[in-house]
């Protein structure tokens, strides 16, 4: 038994191993061309880095105005994150927690939003920011995404506010406790990991988000960074070392991300998969 148990351990920790590769490998081979000196071809498949030349990462910054494209999308991210944690975090809280008339219909209805795809409304979304004077500017991406990301969070909170049960908030209101109370003082610190895991899946869709900049941002000098990417991918397709390095680029905010919240982000998404 003791023996079939160790196999086992070694058995999925090899399995592990293997998945991690093979997650990380194409990262780490558009690291190790990126490194490559400019305009060179890089040939095989090796992981092991033959120079440390960040030529490549200053060219492809300065040439792809990448500066001016992360501040655009840090602008529409951190709003889109604000703004959708906040609201998630309310209409969570009424939607788990409450029963008034029509609730569930009005779930449904935020929760159908998630199910139309955004190819089928951007370009009647496109005319009505228009004709609203947003086409152009940051809120015509931030209102779109903030949509789909209320209604997302909406969903993700309210499975966490209905898993506490009302025996908590029921001895918090005979305490003299009102909602509002009952809600930032109590029950949110009890969601700072689900809270978190928000955060990141809300930066993760509104930073990668390509299709709504594309069409709302018209404008060459309001650019996002997938935005930036593909510009500067356009005509360059024989510059290998450049196309890695601007692809390194438009990963590394994700990736500091995720290293950072990494285990709040999976305690948060267990959470409320395995109950007592």
């Amino acid at each position: 038994m003791i023996r079939g148990s160790r196999y086992e351990r070694v058995a999925t920790h090899i399995g592990l191993i293997a998945f991690a590769f093979l997650a990380l490998y194409p990262i780490l081979r558009m690291l190790v061309v990126a490194l490559q000196p400019a305009h060179s071809t890089p040939s095989g498949a090796s992981i092991v880095p033959t120079s440390f030349d960040f030529g490549n990462i200053t060219r492809v910054w300065r040439d792809g105005d990448f500066s001016s494209a992360f501040v655009t999308s840090c602008i529409i991210s951190a709003t889109v994150v604000a703004m959708g944690t906040l609201f998630s975090i309310l209409a969570g809280y009424a939607f788990g927690t409450m029963r008034f008339p029509g609730s569930r219909v009005l779930f449904l209805a935020l929760i159908a939003g998630l199910l139309v795809p955004t190819e089928a409304v951007v370009v009647p979304l496109y005319y009505d920011l228009r004709s609203a004077g947003l086409a152009g500017t940051y809120w015509s991406v931030i209102f779109p995404q903030l949509a789909g990301s209320v209604a997302f969070g909406t969903f993700w909170m309210r499975a966490f506010f209905a898993s506490t049960g009302p025996e908590l908030r029921e001895a918090a209101m005979m305490d003299g406790a009102s909602q509002r109370r009952i809600l930032w003082t109590i029950l949110v610190p009890l969601a700072r990991p689900a809270i978190q895991t928000l955060i990141v899946l809300l930066f993760l869709f509104s930073f990668n988000d390509f299709l709504l900049p594309l069409v709302m941002l018209q404008d060459p000098n309001v650019q996002t960074v997938p935005l930036s990417v593909a510009t500067f991918l356009g005509g360059r397709q024989a510059d290998v070392t450049g196309l890695a390095a601007a692809g390194l680029i438009a990963c590394v905010p994700v990736m500091v991300l995720y290293i950072i919240f990494q285990r709040r982000l999976i305690e948060g998404l267990l959470t409320g998969a395995i109950k007592e």
